[in-house]
């Protein structure tokens, strides 16, 4: 009886994995995707809302960063991406120093070259100097620089194609944390020239009076 459970049980969890689009995504072979998408997170937004306590190497009490770089995010044109493609966690120093002044996070690098990183086909050496070019290749708005005055959400967009020739609407994503913008989502090809976003990377502020402010409001404390 046992015996007979046992191979149930052992079916049962292969066919669950079969199944499961984050399993796939696991077992991708790494630098098969199709484009990047670099993500800008806005700092104040993050720093306001991080569960428990924040980076204090973002969030300190001396840190007044504006947009920061989330990531850099393998993609496919059919909406999915590959994620974990290897078990490597390690990052050596020297990549770490260079890329603390746009990514201002230890955690987050080791955390973002787990998740995507791995999936580039890059080694991480690589990856981290690719991901700074593609932060190089973005003019960030000359108004949203550094945290300073509140912008409405519909606005960001506007501004990152204005100060961006090339970029166009359907390269461009924003997205917002209740009423207060979070991140901007850029499509890069695998050369870093501007393409058109897949289906899944679109503006998700669904808010009409969401801004991007210095000054976000706090997440309301959990109800007793």
């Amino acid at each position: 009886m046992r015996k007979h459970a046992a191979l149930f049980l052992s079916a049962l969890v292969a066919a669950l994995f079969a199944a499961s689009p984050s399993w796939a995504q696991k077992r991708a072979e790494p630098g098969s995707f199709d484009y990047y998408v670099l993500t800008l997170s806005w700092s104040p937004t993050y720093c306001a809302r991080a569960k428990g306590a924040p980076d204090p190497d973002q969030c300190g009490a001396d840190r007044k960063f504006g947009f920061v770089v989330h990531g850099l995010w393998p993609q496919n044109k059919d909406g999915g991406y590959p994620a974990s493609c290897t078990r490597d966690r390690s990052l050596p120093k020297a990549v770490v120093d260079q890329t603390m002044p746009i990514m201002p996070s230890v955690g987050l690098m080791v955390h973002e070259w787990s998740k995507h990183g791995t999936c580039s086909g890059l080694n991480a050496t690589d990856y981290f100097a690719k991901l700074r070019a593609a932060h190089a290749k973005i003019a960030v708005p000359d108004g949203l620089k550094t945290p300073g005055a509140t912008v409405p959400a519909m606005q960001v967009e506007r501004l990152f194609l204005e100060a961006n020739p090339g970029l166009t609407a359907e390269g461009v994503a924003v997205v917002c944390s209740k009423r207060d913008v979070s991140e901007v989502r850029i499509c890069l090809d695998k050369d870093l020239g501007f393409v058109a976003c897949g289906p899944k990377v679109v503006d998700r502020c669904r808010d009409r009076s969401a801004v991007l402010s210095a000054n976000p409001a706090p997440p309301p404390p959990p109800a007793k």
